[in-house]
């Protein structure tokens, strides 16, 4: 099993007030075990390309599904083909280990 899939694995934890963002080496330990995602200061994205509209659709609807099961939520930039997400912890103001996990699980969905 790689680290991704032990990412995928993990389940959201409440972030508490006055915990801090992840570490720059934290965060960068994270990000290795995350393929095609990119680190954007305080947040992590990903473009996800689709045959067609119902097939990004499909996606999007999936990707809400786990998100309300996880209690953390993603920005999602819909067009005709493709999915941008993005995600970051607004409670904390930086990135958080949910953040990774969810990633982690959104590109399980990708797969299935």
């Amino acid at each position: 099993m790689n680290a991704a899939c032990d990412l995928a694995n993990k389940r959201c934890k409440p972030c508490e007030g006055g915990m801090p963002p992840l570490s720059q080496p934290e965060a960068d330990n994270l990000m290795k075990q995350l393929v095609g995602w990119q680190r954007f200061d305080h947040l992590i994205g990903k473009t996800y390309h689709f045959k067609d509209y119902y097939q990004t659709i499909a996606f999007v609807n999936a990707v809400a599904w786990m998100a309300h099961r996880e209690n953390h939520h993603p920005e999602l930039t819909v067009t005709g083909n493709t999915c941008h997400v993005e995600y970051t912890t607004h409670a904390i103001h930086g990135l958080s280990e949910n953040d990774f996990i969810c990633a982690a699980k959104v590109d399980t969905l990708f797969k299935i």
